[in-house]
């Protein structure tokens, strides 16, 4: 970052123009999203955070599922496992 750069970031933060993390671009109005209420809704329902990494092929191939059915990626995901496994239980 350039000097210059650091004062115009100063004046802005002094004005109080300093764009918040997550902020929408231009004049969109991002909607606000209360992270803790959307974790309690995510329990009620039995919901747990699964992060893994997949092959890009794998994900445009799961991508496009959710699309053909027009469901959510969890809920796609959440199906094609569960069809998996019961296919490994047999």
């Amino acid at each position: 970052m350039k000097k210059t750069d650091l004062a115009k970031f100063d004046a802005k933060k002094l004005m109080g123009k300093v764009a918040a993390p997550g902020a929408a671009f231009g004049n969109a109005v991002a909607p606000a999203v209360d992270k803790r209420e959307q974790r309690k809704r995510d329990q009620a329902l039995g919901l747990v955070p699964f992060a893994v990494k997949l092959n890009s092929e794998l994900v445009k191939q799961l991508q496009a599922r959710a699309a053909e059915t027009g469901q959510d990626l969890n809920v796609t995901v959440a199906e094609v496992l569960a069809r998996g496994l019961e296919a490994t239980a047999d």
